[in-house]
């Protein structure tokens, strides 16, 4: 068995943040351990531009992204295995892996990062009735086809749900000549941030359905038609409303899960909203030890958040590897009260931070609101937010000197 400080779960953006950043806090001994057989992550096939942003100052796109940080982990000379499959990690920090230079092994490790990243929900999550037919996949399974294996997946395109990746997958799929019919979205709002939708829908003149959703699919061998069906306030479908649309193609961007049966076979706590485990302010999982980061720990909406996130679980990771996380415990819990559909992390002992950074998510859009924030039941900040958005991921800071052990409570109110 082979000894390791810092053992790292996934080489796409959060793997190889948290690497870097460990690296530099003087942490030697690391290994990347990474399923395809190249480091990068999804990265790869997003070559559209607008990443980099946050971290570099710069608008890149995602090859050219992951190739910095890449190369910072080639130039550190971090040790990393591509085309290895983590098989299973256990409570006392082992990691059994395969690949085929070395056969099954096991590591022992002092601390793991999981940086597992997400997966896209399918036909079978949502329960689409109708035909069982070729042509229906996830949007993000398109984009690979297209912008890496080269095959272009259809002509006549439609897009059940407003995502990102679904509305990049818009205009992509224009700009490689196929017309695409519409994009539909069950809930009032779109799921995409602000941008996507005007510069992916409206700058090609693609109509966006809201409050409506896949009636019925029909087809032989592939898909021929959809039946889009007009929702209520309920999700309930309203009779007469009902649109048909030719197509060869139906593309499904109806959410991200992230990917964690590593974590959920050992019994990690899993937050009940964002399915990733609930973490501490040291972005450590209920055993010890075992951190997350990433879309692996909650699904973000840039990926500049995530290398930033994943840098401080290598810092964090580090400090317990050192032994420097053992402080006596004093910990600040975090509520969600109206308005708001979760907190990150879900507790903090405020002894290990000099600072708290929170980020959360809000359950509908709202405009022209106040952010309270209260410690213990009494309000300690109010914030004006002119609106906030699901599909947008916001963060708080608060300063350590107005905190103590207790509750937080984060809240939405009307001006």
């Amino acid at each position: 068995m082979i000894d390791y400080d810092l053992v790292i779960i996934g080489g796409g953006s959060a793997g190889l943040a948290a690497a870097i950043s460990a690296y530099d806090q003087g942490i030697r001994q690391i290994i990347i351990l990474e399923k395809d057989p190249y480091l990068g992550g999804i990265l790869l096939q997003c070559i559209h531009n607008g990443f980099g942003l946050h971290q570099f100052k710069t608008e890149m796109s995602g090859p050219e992204y992951a190739e910095k940080f890449i190369d910072e982990v080639k130039a550190r000379k971090i040790e990393y295995k591509t085309t290895a499959m983590v098989l299973k990690i256990t409570p006392d920090l082992e990691v059994h892996y395969s690949n085929a230079d070395d056969g099954y092994q096991i590591i022992k490790a002092k601390a793991i990062i999981c940086a597992t990243g997400c997966s896209e929900r399918t036909r079978g999550a949502i329960s689409i009735p109708g035909d069982r037919v070729s042509g229906v996949m996830t949007a993000g399974q398109a984009q690979r086809y297209i912008n890496i294996e080269g095959y272009m997946v259809g002509k006549k395109v439609f897009i059940l749900g407003s995502g990102d990746i679904g509305l990049i997958m818009a205009r992509r799929m224009v700009l490689e000549g196929a017309e695409v019919l519409g994009v539909a979205e069950l809930m009032p709002y779109s799921n995409g941030l602000n941008r996507n939708i005007v510069q992916c829908l409206q700058d090609y003149h693609i109509p966006l359905y809201l409050h409506h959703t896949v009636k019925k699919i029909i087809g032989k061998e592939r898909i021929e038609k959809i039946i889009l069906g007009e929702v209520d306030d309920q999700f309930q479908f309203i009779p007469g409303h009902e649109k048909e649309f030719t197509i060869d193609t139906l593309l499904l961007s109806v959410g991200l899960i992230p990917s964690n049966p590593l974590l959920e076979n050992i019994g990690v706590a899993i937050h009940p909203k964002t399915k990733g485990p609930i973490v501490d302010e040291s972005l450590q999982t209920s055993i010890p030890g075992i951190f997350a980061c990433g879309n692996g720990l909650h699904v973000h909406d840039l990926v500049d958040f995530v290398s930033g996130e994943a840098s401080r679980a290598g810092i964090f990771a580090s400090r317990y590897i050192k032994g420097e996380l053992k402080e006596e415990q004093k910990i600040l819990e975090l509520e969600t009260k109206n308005g708001i559909s979760y907190i990150m992390p879900s507790k903090i002992n405020l002894n290990h931070v000099d600072k708290v950074l929170l980020s959360y998510r809000v359950a509908k859009p709202y405009t022209n609101v106040f952010l309270k924030v209260s410690l213990n039941g009494k309000e300690i900040k109010k914030i004006k937010k002119l609106y906030l958005l699901p599909a947008e991921m916001e963060s708080l800071e608060l300063t350590k000197d107005n905190l103590e052990a207790g509750k937080l409570t984060l809240e939405v109110l009307d001006v």
